[in-house]
């Protein structure tokens, strides 16, 4: 059992209670100077369920130093034993799993079986920096003249940080801190103000793995304040940030102005082509799931069905949709049978009802209309929503909304599809549905996205492979996950010797 500080506060409280005050975790302590503080929402009740420290200046300070002091001592630990404290995690994870998921659920608001999925991911993206001692591994060359040998060594980058979004609260920390911590690297996790409570349930986990010392493992919250205290500050070597595409390229171009390494992950209009021998039996479930899960909330939603073939069977499977979104459940995250979970926020809400507005004030004909939903006691619910765009370049077409709403286009035949697809600034995912293997070769040939899906709804990789979006969907070279995550948390050293 750890001899660190306890939280300042119980970790969950009594039912009816006062809602609790998180805690920045900084040097194997739980401390905050905030004086703001800002309301943590269950989007499904409305109910307050923790005040979240808007953190600034010097609780940034306080959070890179402790990172930074820790990290000499942790770069000297062997490889083998940073795996054994990465493991540890993992244990930790896998027996606390259910309750993380449910702490997913009542500060994001998807279904508890997509929460288990979304740590589960996490856990695997864990399972997967455990092999680091092997990933770490360099190269040599010996004899490249008379008596001189070279060879290649990875070190770490120094104090790494990681800025997270809200619509993946457990597993998106997850991908970075243990590949970070792995390779040598001391950490700072900013997680989403909206729902943090699954990070600091995981730090709270941290707290007591005796291998993992204090300062290499550090959790700040807050918002706007805490973000560009991180990219400004000189002690920060690397940023890793999933969120918006143009908050991605705010964070990139500012890491970029203080010369830090920088992957950022953006935004996304994953299109799902749906060809004439599709079978529907099997497309249009995996086509509800990609756009209504999680309410699309997720960055490889399928966003928009690109219909593929003639009128008849474009309106073939046009119904198909629409019987299927029929069917679905909108409610609380938390009760059994829920298809549709709440949005994160009122706000969010608004803006895609504003967005349909406009839709359907333009070349856009509603197919399903989710705006008839009760909206709930906390404004968030919203119904699984369908369009056909009559003009391919409409709003709903093109740009990322991140709501249950899903976008018909039709199109001839498979190069017009190509032609769409490859036609947005997004590169981030996309699927085809077919029965053929040509088709699904030319498709994953010719289309330009980094994650690609034959008869998958969502094309996530495991956390062995990298997750590869591209075009504006990412800001960087280097993506999260698998070997790009250990050549962006190291740095290679050439080391060229003469003996004789």
């Amino acid at each position: 059992m750890s001899s660190r500080e306890s939280p300042l506060v119980a970790p969950h409280p009594s039912p009816g209670g006062e809602a609790r005050r998180l805690s920045n975790y900084v040097g194997g302590n739980w401390r905050t100077s905030a004086d703001r503080w800002l309301e943590d929402v269950d989007p499904a009740s409305g109910e307050v369920t923790a005040m979240v420290p808007l953190s600034g200046a010097v609780d940034v300070d306080v959070a890179v130093a402790a990172a930074r002091a820790a990290q000499p001592g942790w770069r000297a630990v062997a490889p083998q034993r940073r795996a054994r404290a990465v493991m540890a995690l993992r244990e930790a994870l896998w027996g606390h799993r259910d309750e993380i998921a449910r702490l997913v659920t009542e500060d994001m608001g998807k279904t508890l079986d997509d929460a288990r999925g979304e740590v589960l991911r996490g856990i695997e993206s864990t399972e997967a920096a455990c092999a680091i001692p092997h990933l770490l591994k360099g190269e040599g060359l010996e004899g490249v003249a008379t008596g001189v040998d070279v060879d290649l060594v990875r070190q770490p980058v120094g104090v790494v940080a990681a800025i997270t979004p809200f619509n993946f609260p457990a597993m998106i920390p997850l991908w970075f801190l243990p590949f970070a911590i792995a390779c040598g690297n001391t950490f700072v996790l900013k997680p989403s103000e909206r729902d943090p409570r699954p990070s600091e349930r995981i730090f709270e986990l941290i707290n007591e793995i005796d291998e993992i010392p204090a300062g290499v493992c550090n959790l700040l919250h807050g918002a706007h304040d805490a973000v560009n205290g991180l990219l400004d500050h000189p002690e920060v070597d690397a940023i890793s940030f999933v969120g918006r595409a143009t908050t991605a390229r705010h964070v990139s171009e500012r890491s970029a102005a203080t010369g830090k390494r920088c992957q950022a992950l953006g935004g996304a209009k994953n299109s799902l082509v749906v060809m004439p021998d599709a079978d529907l039996a099997k497309a249009v479930p995996a086509i509800m799931g990609s756009a209504f899960g999680a309410a699309g909330q997720r960055c490889l939603a399928g966003s928009v069905a690109v219909l593929v073939g003639d009128q008849a069977r474009q309106d073939e499977v046009r119904d198909a949709l629409t019987a299927a979104a029929a069917e679905l459940r909108v409610g609380s995250g938390a009760a059994e049978g829920t298809d549709v979970c709440p949005l994160v926020s009122p706000e969010a809400r608004e803006r895609i009802v504003d967005a349909l507005d406009r839709a359907e004030a333009a070349d856009v004909e509603m197919v399903a209309d989710g705006r008839g939903v009760d909206p709930g006691p906390a404004g968030t619910m919203l119904g699984p929503t369908i369009v056909e765009a009559l003009n391919p370049e409409a709003e709903v077409a093109r740009e990322e909304l991140f709501g249950p709403l899903l976008t018909l286009v039709r199109v001839a035949d498979l190069d017009r599809a190509l032609e769409f697809v490859n036609g947005s600034r997004y590169g981030n995912a996309g699927s085809v549905f077919t029965s053929s293997g040509e088709a699904a070769r030319r498709y994953r040939y010719g289309v330009e996205a980094g994650m690609i899906g034959v008869n998958v709804g969502v094309a996530a990789p495991v956390a062995w492979f990298p997750f590869s979006g591209w075009k504006d969907s990412l800001d960087g070279d280097l993506h999260a996950n698998g070997r790009d995550a250990v050549e962006f948390y190291t740095r290679k050293k050439v080391v060229t010797s003469r003996w004789q």
